[in-house]
């Protein structure tokens, strides 16, 4: 009894919390998130960030537009595990993303910074079995940076201009 008491006075206190995506996809956020427009990015890393960032941010098209979503990407893959004939065992794959929410009226950069994320992975004797692995770590990596970014973007539209 005396624990649901606490409990209740506990979270009597969290009357400022609110869900972020309350309201679902009429929401506050999703209608602001629909609201911005991302650019082609390049190389195929780009394509996939940029497809992932679509997805999740519900961008249906340019002309309802209040944003523009500028992503600069960083990728590397590094040899970490080398044996003594130089034969390297493990490998690092890296991706990092620098960017900028501009509001489209003013020009205005609302936002600009970074994201990141990596994966290491095996270096084994098939040729295809590495290519696999190094083309699934990429697509991870891309989702990955697309859920920091908009949540980042979330999170600044979420508060007042």
């Amino acid at each position: 009894m005396l624990a649901s008491a606490l409990l209740a006075a506990l979270l009597a206190g969290c009357g400022g919390l609110s869900p972020m995506y309350a309201g679902g996809g009429s929401g506050t956020v999703a209608r602001a998130l629909s609201g911005v427009e991302v650019p082609s990015i390049q190389g195929q890393s780009g394509w996939l960030v940029r497809n992932a960032l679509v997805d999740r941010l519900g961008a249906g098209g340019k002309d309802g537009a209040r944003y523009r979503l500028d992503v600069r990407l960083d990728e590397r893959l590094q040899g970490l595990g080398i044996l003594s004939d130089d034969t390297v065992t493990r490998e690092r794959r890296t991706l990092r993303a620098r960017f900028q929410l501009v509001d489209l009226a003013s020009g205005d950069v609302v936002l600009d910074a970074t994201a990141g994320a990596d994966a290491g992975l095996d270096v084994v004797s098939s040729e295809y079995a590495v290519i696999a692995a190094e083309q699934t770590a990429l697509e991870n990596l891309s989702r990955e940076v697309a859920d920091q970014i908009v949540t980042r973007v979330a999170v600044k539209l979420r508060k007042p201009q």
